[in-house]
Parts: structure tokens; C-alpha cells; sequence
């Protein structure tokens, strides 16, 4: 068993000794917060958890990926360390998690509703702990949420940390297809190669159902998860302290929909030509096996990036979500090269 799966193991050991249900949701003071709490964002009621130390500590908000795939229920493997220095916040984006709601109109599920959302929720925030900054992480969709709010919304960050960071929808889908493909010509994966045949990247027009395809045979050839299988990501989840069998229940539905109602409007975005400058520290977050948002197209926006400090860290034991693969040296590279580095500027 390697060290990533000991320390996941450990943490999930520890929490289920150390924590008891009513002290997850309902413990707050002067020093430290763990609250588990429904707010309503765009007039939608939505959940964010909140857990750190020592309130005087900088805020960091994750965005999390998918559209509707939420880090709530594996926030527990990955921000111990962190809650030491941050008041870290997870947010179940509208439609999805905790938040998911059946009758929420398709009409609401769009890029400028979730951009609204994140920068509601970012005041919120800075009200509530007096803070006039905060760090935002965006990880895969919610890559796309955090360099827009970076970029149109400077004065509120620190600092913008891009994890699985997208930058050109459309091509990084086609690199993601065909490096899949490749990978199994080299195989002689035959039925892999037909499944992928019969979708349509990058617009997967089959839906969901192809996408996931896509995905399930870029996990088999090394370009979606390292060290964690899916059905570990899974066994996680349902160990979450956060999460009632109702919200496990509805993850993957709610996954399913929200992609499907985003999928064609986020396929749109091209940050080459949307976003060459940014006026704050940005830090790209970058497996070096990472095929889902394909590492090789950060390296190249990170070239023409103007930024007045900018820097890519190489996870390099780690593909989409260096959060779960290496969660120590996560955790560590958010204290020592982001905080640290941005804060003595």
C-alpha cells in the first residue's frame, strides 16, 4: 500500500473516533469554525462546509469540477493540514450535492449564474470574517468559475490556484480523445476502439453516456486518476462525515444532469483568447499525467499568460486531481509555495 492510500486511510480512521455528527455542523467560536451550513445563493438554497483553527486565518474557497462534481464528501482526505492555516470552505455548487434540487430550471444552470454564485458567496464570506482578500482554487470546471472571477474580480483575491486547470474546451477534449484512442491502437484494445468510434468528440452528442465512455477508458490508460480507482473515489464518498445516504444517492444524477444542462455552453470557452491577463498571483495546480484537462495545453497558455507572478506546480505522481492522488503534497504546496509566497509579497 503506498503512503497516498496510508495517509487517505488514516485520516478516515481518525475523523470516524474523533467526531461526532452534531460536532461536524455545530461548532463555532472565536477561534475556530466547523459548520456545515445551507445558504441561499442567485435565491437558490445551496451548502457550504467551513473548517478551520483559527478564524483570524485567510479563507481559502474551493470551486469544485464537474459541472456537479462535488469535493465535500472527500474534503476529509485532503485539508487537515490545510484547516491549520486557512479557513477552508467547500461549496456544493447549485444543482449538485447537498444542493441538488430536482425543480431548479435548466435555464438557471449556466456560466453566468455559477460566475453570479461565486462572487455572492466570495462577499459573503469576506463580510463574515472581516477579510477584504481570500484564496480562490478552481479544480477542472471549477477552473473555469475561479480564472473568470480572477479576472474580473481581482480586488477580492490573494491569489487564483488553477487545479486541472481548463484553458480551450474544445481542443483539450479532442487532446484528452485522442491520446485515449492512441493509447488503445497501442494496445490492441479493439473494443475500446470501437466504443470510441461510435462517439463524437468533442460535443459527445450521445450525452452523458458517451462522455462517460470517454472518461472510463482515459482512467484505463493513465489519463483521469492515479492511485485511487473509482470505486475507492466511491467508498470515500460514502464514508464522508458530511454526507447523508440521500446526498450519495443523488451524486451521480445530479452529475449526470448538470453536465448535460453546461456541457455545449462550456465547450465555448477558450481562455487563450478570453483571459491573457491576469492581475493577480496565479498558480496552476498540474498533474503530470493529466489527460482530462491535458497538462500540455496549461504549459502553453502559461506562456502567454500576463500575470505579476505566475508559476505551474508539477504533481508528479498525479493526473486530474492531485488533491486525492498526493493529498500530503497538496496540502503542503497550498502552505509553503501559495501562502507563504503570496502573502510576503
Amino acid at each position: 500500500m503506498n503512503r497516498n492510500k496510508i495517509f487517505v486511510i488514516t485520516v478516515l480512521i481518525g475523523l470516524s473516533l474523533s467526531l461526532s455528527p452534531a460536532a461536524q455542523i455545530q461548532e463555532e467560536s472565536n477561534m475556530g469554525i466547523n459548520t456545515l451550513e445551507g445558504i441561499t445563493l442567485g435565491g437558490v438554497k445551496q451548502w457550504i462546509l467551513l473548517r478551520g483553527k483559527n478564524v483570524s486565518n485567510p479563507i481559502l474557497l474551493f470551486l469544485h469540477g464537474g459541472p456537479g462534481f462535488c469535493m465535500m464528501p472527500y474534503s476529509h482526505v485532503f485539508s487537515t493540514l490545510l484547516e491549520k492555516h486557512f479557513i477552508v470552505v467547500n461549496w456544493d455548487q447549485r444543482g449538485c450535492g447537498k444542493s441538488y434540487n430536482a425543480d431548479i430550471r435548466e435555464e438557471t444552470m449556466n456560466i453566468a449564474q455559477y460566475l453570479s454564485d461565486t462572487h455572492e458567496l466570495i462577499q459573503m464570506l469576506k463580510t463574515r470574517f472581516s477579510k477584504d482578500k481570500i484564496f480562490l482554487i478552481g479544480h477542472s470546471w471549477g477552473s473555469i468559475l475561479g480564472l473568470y472571477t480572477a479576472y474580473r474580480h481581482p480586488e477580492d483575491l490573494h491569489a487564483y490556484i488553477g487545479m486541472g486547470q481548463v484553458v480551450n474546451m474544445k481542443e483539450g477534449e479532442m487532446v484528452s480523445y485522442n491520446y485515449t484512442y492512441e493509447k488503445a491502437k497501442a494496445a490492441g484494445d479493439e473494443s475500446a476502439l470501437e466504443m470510441l468510434k461510435k462517439i463524437d468528440p468533442p460535443f459527445y452528442k450521445g450525452g452523458f453516456q458517451n462522455l462517460s465512455i470517454q472518461r472510463m477508458l482515459l482512467g484505463r490508460y493513465g489519463g483521469a486518476m492515479r492511485n485511487l480507482t473509482y470505486p475507492e473515489l466511491g467508498r470515500i464518498r460514502y464514508s464522508s462525515p458530511y454526507y447523508s445516504k440521500t446526498d450519495n444517492d443523488n451524486f451521480m444524477s445530479a452529475f449526470e444532469r448538470s453536465c448535460a444542462f453546461m456541457w455545449d455552453e462550456m465547450l465555448g470557452v477558450n481562455f487563450f483568447g478570453e483571459v491573457p491577463e491576469v492581475q493577480i498571483p496565479v498558480y496552476f495546480f498540474t498533474g503530470r499525467y493529466d489527460y482530462t484537462t491535458p497538462f500540455e495545453l496549461v504549459e502553453r497558455y502559461f506562456k502567454v499568460l500576463k500575470a505579476p507572478y505566475k508559476e505551474i506546480v508539477w504533481f508528479e505522481d498525479s493526473c486530474h486531481s492531485p488533491n486525492l492522488a498526493e493529498p500530503e503534497v497538496f496540502q503542503d504546496k497550498l502552505i509553503h509555495v501559495v501562502l507563504k509566497n503570496t502573502l510576503k509579497k
